[in-house]
This record gives C-alpha cells, sequence and structure tokens, in this order.
C-alpha cells in the first residue's frame, strides 16, 4: 500500500512538474473537471518559507520584506498552504486582496501541485482589519487523506486537538496581537466562503 501511495504521488508530481510552464494558475477554474474543488499549492507543509504566486510572471517566488525573504520565524505550516484559483477576495468587500486561501491537511505536496480537494471547515481571522479566511480541506483521494474527516463535525468531534493546533497556528504565526481569530465555520460555511470570492470569467 506504501508503494502504491509513493507511485501515485511520484505520477502526480512528475504530470504537475511537466505542465506547470503553460500553466496559468491564477485562471484556472475553481472545479476540477471531476466537479471537485481544486487548489494550488504554494507552500509545503512542513516549510518556513513564505511563498507567493505570481500572478504576472507566472511564477512562485519567496515574498521579500525588507530586502530579504521572508521567513516564518514560528512552527512550520502545519498542511500544505496554498489558494483557490478563480477566486479574490475583494478589499472593496473586505477581503485582504488576495485569492481565497486554503490548508490542506496531507503529506507534504511540492509547489505548483494541482489537487482535489474536499472542504471541511473555515477559519475566520481578521489581518491588520481586513477578512483573511481560511479554508481547510482534505485531499479528496482518500489514498491521500491522513486525518480522516471529510466535515466539520468529524474533525471536531475525531481531531479536536487538531483544529486547535491549526487555530493557534493562524492565530500566532505572525507574532502576538497580529491576527484576530473570529470562530470556525463547518463545510457548509466554507463552501459558502468559497462562493462569495468566485472570480465570474
Amino acid at each position: 500500500m506504501r508503494s502504491l501511495l509513493t507511485l501515485s504521488l511520484c505520477l502526480f508530481t512528475i504530470n504537475c512538474l511537466a505542465a506547470q510552464s503553460t500553466v496559468n494558475y491564477g485562471a484556472l477554474p475553481s472545479s476540477s473537471m471531476n466537479g471537485n474543488l481544486q487548489i494550488v499549492v504554494a507552500i509545503p507543509a512542513g516549510t518556513n518559507k513564505k511563498v507567493e504566486y505570481d500572478y504576472i510572471s507566472n511564477t512562485f517566488p519567496v515574498d521579500i520584506k525588507d530586502g530579504e525573504e521572508r521567513v516564518i520565524n514560528f512552527l512550520p505550516y502545519p498542511g500544505n498552504y496554498g489558494f483557490i484559483p478563480s477566486t479574490m477576495m475583494e478589499r472593496s468587500r473586505g477581503g485582504d486582496g488576495d485569492a481565497l486561501d486554503v490548508l490542506v491537511l496531507s503529506q507534504h505536496l511540492p509547489v505548483r501541485t494541482l489537487v482535489e480537494v474536499i472542504p471541511i471547515a473555515v477559519l475566520h481571522l481578521i489581518d491588520n482589519g481586513e477578512v483573511d479566511s481560511k479554508i481547510i480541506a482534505v485531499p479528496f483521494n482518500r489514498i491521500h487523506q491522513v486525518v480522516k474527516a471529510t466535515s466539520y463535525s468529524q474533525l471536531h468531534s475525531k481531531y479536536p486537538n487538531v483544529q486547535r493546533l491549526i487555530e493557534l497556528w493562524f492565530t500566532f504565526y505572525k507574532g502576538a496581537d497580529v491576527m484576530e481569530f473570529i470562530g470556525w465555520g463547518n463545510e457548509v460555511s466554507a463552501r459558502a466562503e468559497i462562493e462569495k470570492w468566485l472570480v465570474i470569467n
């Protein structure tokens, strides 16, 4: 089973790397051909460098702050961090001006990986007065799921410490008194948050 998982991840990564030069990640649809939510990984689980997708150059450079590469001076990202393509949290509506963020609870996935996911929760935060919600998701493919929860109630009942860890991480990873925790929403709220920020092409 482990070798099958390794082979599956390798083939998936090879396909993603082969296509990366021609893919406009920001313009991809938010749903796959199978009708599942798809996300783009920008920061692999277990890393600390703050990578941002550049819509103009279609690249994933490390964010620069005060002339230096931005590194999160905290614990590494507890999941694969990325964005939902074809979404934009417009500042005119209280958003932060970026695509909707998502944290995928799975093993380490490379930058640029496009993966189908199941949104199971939404973490509502305020960052410097701007709405900064985070969609929490698991891979749609059960082989890649490390947290066996496909709804908020399952996450809350089966993995309460995972939920608490995510809340604490996002509340304090930028330092004290920067991020304000507002609350959690279930999978229905997560879907509504995604719909709210979808860009109509």
